[in-house]
Order: structure tokens, then sequence, then C-alpha cells
């Protein structure tokens, strides 16, 4: 079963880590769903402003900064995923104590880094 994927500060900007990362997913037939600040497509992956009620989220990866992950914990825990990515630059302490505690792995990696290494 392909590992479903929630990218979370997904980015229309082609030149952002997020974007390159969503593109990378697919490329690899993972299914993608994203969640960012302004609505789109990379792709086919519908970037959305909402905080959907995704099912079958295997794995959360972030791509927002310690600061602005706060309003998405509750969010997240809710998906109940396998596993959240911090990639570079998104590592939190506070998230990863609450990650913990509801039996959610997590792993400061990178995406990018994890599927070039099939690693993913």
């Amino acid at each position: 079963m392909v590992k479903k994927t929630l990218v979370i500060g997904a980015s229309l900007k082609t030149d952002r880590y997020s974007n390159i990362a969503i593109k990378k997913l697919l490329k690899f037939d993972y299914n993608v769903e994203a969640i960012g600040n302004k609505n789109g497509k990379v792709g086919n992956v519908v970037i959305t402003n909402r905080l959907i009620n995704f099912n079958n989220i295997h794995t959360v990866t972030l791509y927002l900064n310690k600061s602005k992950q706060q309003e998405y914990y509750d969010y997240i825990i809710s998906l109940n995923p396998k596993r959240v990515i911090f990639n570079p630059g998104t590592e939190n302490e506070e998230f990863c104590k609450i990650l913990n505690n509801n039996s959610i792995k997590y792993l400061d990696a990178c995406t990018l880094v994890l599927l070039s290494t099939n690693q993913y």
C-alpha cells in the first residue's frame, strides 16, 4: 500500500522545497494532499487553505517553521498519522512531545533526501 502524504506549508512557488517535494512524491507514485496559504494546484495535487479531515494519512511532512505550527497541532493529531516529518528548519521540541504523548512517530529529516535515498 502506498503511503498517503499530507504536505503542510505547501507552496505554489516552484523554487520552494514544499513544491519540489510534492512533485517528487508524485513521481514516486505517492498519494498527496496539500495545505498551504494559497489555493491552487501543483501537478494534479490541489493545495487548499482549509483544514480538511483527510482519510488514511500515513505521513505529514511539515514545511512550516516552529512559530506557525502550533495552530496545526490538534489538526495533525486528529488525522492520526503514522509519522510526522520535520523538514530542515521546522524542528519543534514542543510538538515532538505532543506527538510522543499521542503515540505518533516523528523524525527530523528531509523528505527530498528520504525519497532520493529510497528511505521514505
